[in-house]
């Protein structure tokens, strides 16, 4: 039944509404699918975070009049549907590409990604591309990888020091303690154990200085008289 002119406007201008944020689409042609398989369709281009339609040629031409997609909707030709997202054109061309090599009643028409239109071969090609989540999640990675190494290899250290230090405190090195039979003993050179014991030995006190011994006196000579000298001679 043919649509009356009020009919068509309310179909273009729904249609115009669902195409308004878009910006990409793909755009196919299929021959006697199944109910089953149009739902699966459905299904799957959801799931990739689109959404799926049959298309009327020139209603689809107006309705995308001023759309990020118009350009993939104009002078279409027979059967044509249009899978079309506003999030990642990889992940639907994955999800369309995986379901038609299952179902070979579909077939890709073309496609528009950010308003560049692009031929069967770029919508397969597209599909094999990394998705958005999957690049940032690698532009990610390479920018904090750096900041990652330096923060590992610091704490490392950190651990490091943290081992021995209680190792050695297990061990009594922090204690004066000989070392264990397991350690080995560094056998030293005669000068250095010299060396060794010479600052190790007490410093001996200095000598007190000897008080010097009180001067004798030497008995003085008697003295002479005139009288004792006569009697001698």
């Amino acid at each position: 039944m043919a649509l009356t002119k009020a009919k068509k406007a309310e179909k273009v201008e729904q249609l115009a509404k669902e195409l308004e944020g878009s910006t990409s689409a793909i755009v196919g042609t299929f021959a006697k699918l199944t109910v089953s398989q149009d739902f699966e369709l459905r299904k799957t281009v959801r799931a990739a975070g689109g959404r799926y339609r049959v298309l009327k040629n020139k209603l689809a031409a107006r309705a995308s009049k001023g759309s990020q997609i118009e350009a993939a909707l104009q002078g279409l030709k027979g059967v044509s549907s249009v899978a079309y997202t506003s999030g990642d054109p990889v992940a639907l061309a994955k999800a369309l590409s995986t379901w038609v090599t299952e179902n070979a009643e579909f077939t890709f028409k073309l496609g528009i990604v950010d308003g560049k239109v692009i031929d069967v071969q770029e919508v397969k090609a597209l599909a094999t591309m990394p998705g958005k989540e999957e690049l940032f999640a690698k532009l990610l990675f390479l920018i904090n990888s750096p900041a990652q190494r330096l923060a590992t290899v610091i704490n490392a250290t950190g651990r490091d020091l943290a081992v021995v230090i209680n190792q050695a405190v297990e061990q009594s090195k922090f204690s004066g303690a000989k070392a264990s039979a397991s350690t080995p003993v560094v056998e030293q050179s005669p000068v250095a154990e010299a060396a060794v014991a010479a600052e190790s030995a007490p410093v001996a006190d200095a000598a007190p200085v000897a008080e010097a011994a009180p001067a004798v006196e030497e008995p003085a000579a008697p003295e002479v008289s005139g009288g004792e000298e006569a009697a001698s001679e």
